[in-house]
């Protein structure tokens, strides 16, 4: 089964969960920045992961304009963002979530619950142990031996 990891990422971090999601899957795994991915999701994708910045509590344009176009009927997907944790921006809320949301929404098979990666400020660097969670969490939504 081959993953597809579609990211966006503004100043590294979702880009930094984003390999280690795929170095945790390994041979199986691609990993793509969302502009270098085409509008179809290849037929051999087993699973499709997708990661966003939270930025006023939405993923980046890109990542939204991708989700918006791409059709993710009976699709395996799991989602993930990176996130300030602060209390203007639980207000808002994450990227995570409403990416799951609109995916469910488009009759996507959302296979595990939306992951929040914590940064240090709004530009990072990830809060330490973060790469490592990434792989933890990867290995519990894909079999990886």
């Amino acid at each position: 089964m081959t993953t597809l990891v579609i990211y966006d990422s503004v100043h590294g971090n979702t880009e930094k969960i984003a390999r280690a999601i795929g170095d945790a899957i390994g041979t199986d795994a691609k990993v793509l920045r969302v502009s270098e991915m085409s509008q179809d999701t290849p037929s051999s994708t087993g699973l499709l992961i997708i990661g966003s910045p939270t930025h006023g509590g939405r993923p980046t344009p890109d990542i939204q304009s991708f989700l918006d176009r791409m059709p993710v009927q009976g699709v395996r997907v799991a989602v993930f963002d990176t996130r300030f944790e602060g209390r203007m921006i639980r207000l808002f809320g994450y990227a995570a979530p409403r990416m799951a949301d609109g995916l469910k929404a488009k009759g996507a098979n959302i296979v595990a619950p939306p992951e929040g990666f914590i940064v240090k400020g709004t530009k990072g660097p990830l809060k330490e142990g973060e790469i490592e969670r990434a792989a933890a969490w990867t290995k519990k939504i894909v079999w990886v031996p």
